[in-house]
């Protein structure tokens, strides 16, 4: 009889049956309160009544119309609604299904239109699991061992990640530029390097916040030596962190290419990279397209999803539910020595577990993230050694819904922690 490859392992038992707001549900009507929001995918909770509503409207009127046949009322509505919230200038876009996609078109725009073939990404980054997003991929060996040879060209530059360097922010902020520098000076030549991809917040890498100056820095550097500046907002965007983008934190950077996907769709499968015109107007005729990108029914989703992310004030939630949040987990680890850090931005926060000798702890972090789920609430662990458990509620959650997540949240530690 067939089955799912063994090597789809799950982090929780849970087989969902249906979902409600900051709530899954299983064959036993058991509830469990989801902090994983799909891998930060239905920040508008589960099924939305209002995107709910939008996508069976569209699936009554079309659900496929291919972009480069004909075009579709969905599409063009939501790109002109996303000029709304995309930075200035980023007025040109192209979407595709998810975000490793978006990342593989992002470095083809990169290349093509400066005529070079390197890039450079930072420590800990995760951009995707096709070939060339797995290349560009740091935040663990799962992601790029047994397929090799990788595609060439990709330099990894240090990220300024303070815990983990026991450096200051600031002193973090200069040592990984100076890195940055010395990888210009003599891996990738800048007169080479096409692009810069960073995560104004490291996902897969543990939940990790670059300081405002880092970004700043990179900036600086992409325009001293013509390299394009590309921002990978696949996981932090859509309001995440408490502000509509995250690389907003640093003020005045404007990437020159912006790559989103997971929170667009609420679920539906959705990404797009954002540039400005004059740049993806240099990108090579026929390099741009696909089969499903731009589904109609998914593009209904995205606009349902921007007018509840505005309606219901969600980007303003996040950062207030998330600081109720983390002081939470701050109380919680004051108690736990094993809980050497807790850290990140929004509702995109992240404690990590170390052994008295400052090692990580993979062990105990799945330990606790285990009895998360025995309690009834759903996490998921990360960080390049999987010693980090992160929180990650749909923006809809509630500020008793959050005190319910640290009430469980406390149980688990004190069950797994002995």
């Amino acid at each position: 009889m067939p089955q799912l490859s063994p090597m789809l392992q799950q982090a929780t038992p849970v087989i969902a049956v249906r979902g409600e707001g900051m709530y899954l549900y299983d064959a036993d009507d058991r509830r469990y309160l989801d902090f994983t929001a799909g891998v930060g995918v239905t920040n508008t909770g589960h099924c939305h009544p209002r995107v709910v509503e939008a996508v069976r409207r569209q699936a009554g009127r079309l659900i496929h119309g291919q972009y480069t046949t004909v075009l579709h009322d969905q599409l063009l509505t939501l790109t002109e609604r996303l000029g709304e919230v995309l930075p200035e200038g980023l007025d040109a876009l192209f979407y595709m299904n998810s975000g490793s996609e978006a990342v593989e078109a992002a470095l083809r725009l990169a290349r093509q239109v400066t005529g070079r073939q390197n890039v450079i990404v930072f420590d800990g980054s995760f951009h995707g699991r096709t070939m060339g997003a797995a290349a560009m991929s740091t935040a663990g060996i799962r992601f790029r061992a047994g397929i090799g040879p990788l595609m060439p060209g990709v330099a990894v530059a240090p990220f300024p990640h303070a815990f983990d360097l026991g450096l200051s922010e600031e002193a973090a902020v200069e040592h990984a530029l100076r890195g940055l520098d010395h990888v210009l000076a003599t891996v990738s030549a800048p007169a080479e390097t096409a692009a810069m991809f960073v995560e104004p917040v490291l996902g897969e890498g543990g939940y990790v916040p670059s300081p405002p100056g880092f970004l700043t820095g990179l900036r600086d550097r992409a325009d001293r030596h013509g390299i394009l500046l590309v921002v990978d907002e696949i996981q932090t965007g859509f309001g995440r962190t408490g502000q509509f983008w995250a690389h907003r934190r640093s003020s005045g950077v404007v990437p020159d290419v912006l790559i989103t996907a997971k929170g667009l769709a609420s679920g539906f499968p959705l990404s797009a990279i954002a540039a400005p015109i004059e740049l993806m107007s240099q990108a090579w005729p026929g390099s741009q397209g696909g089969t499903y990108g731009g589904n109609a029914v998914a593009c209904a989703a995205a606009l349902a999803t921007l007018d509840v992310i505005r309606d219901e004030g969600l980007v303003n939630n996040a950062a207030e539910q998330g600081r109720r949040l983390a002081d939470g987990l701050r109380k919680t680890a004051a108690g736990v020595p094993a809980i050497a850090d807790v850290r990140g931005s929004g509702l995109m926060l992240a404690n990590e577990f170390r052994r008295p000798d400052g090692s990580p702890d993979t062990d105990l972090a799945r330990s606790v993230q285990r009895a998360a789920s025995e309690q009834g609430l759903l996490l998921l662990t990360c960080g390049v050694h999987g010693n980090v458990v992160r929180m990650i509620p749909a923006l809809v959650v509630t500020a008793e819904q959050i005190d319910e997540a640290l009430t469980l949240w406390s149980a688990a530690v004190a069950t797994a922690v002995r």
